[in-house]
């Protein structure tokens, strides 16, 4: 679509738009409606022949290499195939458009007080069910997913490559030297203890850090996986959405992304029997270990994905998203939820498993 404004279609993209259709077996006469922005990408409706369908326009810039829809689509496609239902059917894309279309699902947002063990129980369910199918030949052509760490050096480089960008921020404006006050401050402190921490409790545990976790222990994982990335369907069903950055990865850091999203955070009171379920999902007892190990790294690199609009990067994704980059008091409200993730740092008391 437009890199102007993301609710009018460019000159050209209506004839992708009909031969994506037409790929799906849907051809014909079409009425397309913007319907939201996310933080990557633009959502549109289609509506032809008396049925509904999800188009998506994904963000792409060479400053960053990743294959949206490319990963979205051959991830959905492998779920899809092998049974899982509760995600929107794929149905064709053109990636020299970046577009993607989608079965239309019918529902809602969760709220915050409807993340229930009903639906933690779905969520567990989904996870179990694509990972039956991980050693099939098709799933073994999954990329790795986006910042997927198969090592607890690479966790740690990850979060620390995070710390360093937000560190070099050149604008001098009042809300980035806040930013830059806090992320050189609190937030640097933190990590060093959190870091330490790591080192230490992995000797006690006789891991070493540089030590890759075994293949066969790898998981396929929808990446950015919560309740943000899910609606409540008319059926009363949950169905999970956004898989743009999923692949293979480690069942640590899917557990441990599970708790730290901040949009509709999951209560840790659910956290034993979530450690407990997917450590069986994955036959691995060592699992709970990792995943208590990794809770305050993950929580950290949280604390820097909400800073992600201070970014260059972040800015350009926003404003393809949205069709503006994101405003001081929106900014300002993201600086505010990174100093209360750091704040609610977790606790010897929730990682004594590690």
């Amino acid at each position: 679509m437009s890199n102007d404004s993301p609710g009018v279609i460019s000159s050209g993209l209506p004839e992708a738009v009909a031969k994506l259709l037409a790929d799906a077996g849907l051809g014909g006469w079409y009425s397309i409606r913007f319907l939201r922005s996310g933080g990557n990408n633009r959502v549109y409706r289609l509506d032809v022949r008396g049925k509904a369908l999800l188009l998506k326009a994904y963000f792409e810039h060479p400053d960053d290499p990743r294959d949206r829809l490319g990963t979205e689509f051959a991830f959905s496609w492998f779920a899809w195939n092998h049974g899982l239902h509760s995600l929107p059917q794929p149905l064709a894309r053109d990636p020299r458009h970046h577009l993607g279309l989608y079965e239309f699902v019918n529902g809602r947002k969760l709220r915050p007080d409807e993340v229930s063990s009903g639906a933690v129980r779905q969520a567990l369910m989904f996870i179990g069910e694509l990972n039956l199918h991980k050693h099939l030949p098709d799933a073994q052509q999954l990329p790795r997913a986006s910042e997927a760490c198969f090592s607890l050096a690479e966790h740690l480089a990850c979060v620390e490559s995070r710390i360093q960008r937000l560190s070099n921020l050149d604008d001098n404006s009042p809300l980035v030297r806040e930013v830059l006050r806090f992320v050189r401050g609190d937030l640097s402190t933190a990590w060093n203890q959190v870091a330490l921490g790591l080192h230490q409790r992995s000797l006690r545990c006789g891991w070493s850090l540089v030590e890759e976790l075994p293949v066969f222990r790898r998981c396929l994982s929808p990446s950015d996986f919560g309740f943000h990335n899910a609606l409540l369907a008319d059926d009363g069903r949950l169905r999970f959405l956004d898989f743009e950055y999923a692949g293979w990865d480690d069942p640590a850091k899917l557990v441990c992304d599970f708790f730290c999203q901040p949009t509709i955070p999951v209560p840790l009171h659910f956290y034993d029997v979530v450690v407990q379920q997917v450590a069986a999902i994955f036959n691995d007892a060592a699992l709970p270990t990792r995943i208590g190990l990794l809770l305050p790294v993950c929580q950290l690199k949280w604390c820097c994905i909400l800073l992600n609009d201070f970014l260059p990067l972040g800015r350009r994704r926003r404003f393809f998203a949205g069709g503006k980059a994101a405003q001081e008091e929106q900014r300002a409200s993201q600086l505010q939820k990174a100093r209360q993730v750091l704040h609610n740092l977790a606790t010897p008391a929730l990682v004594r498993s590690a």
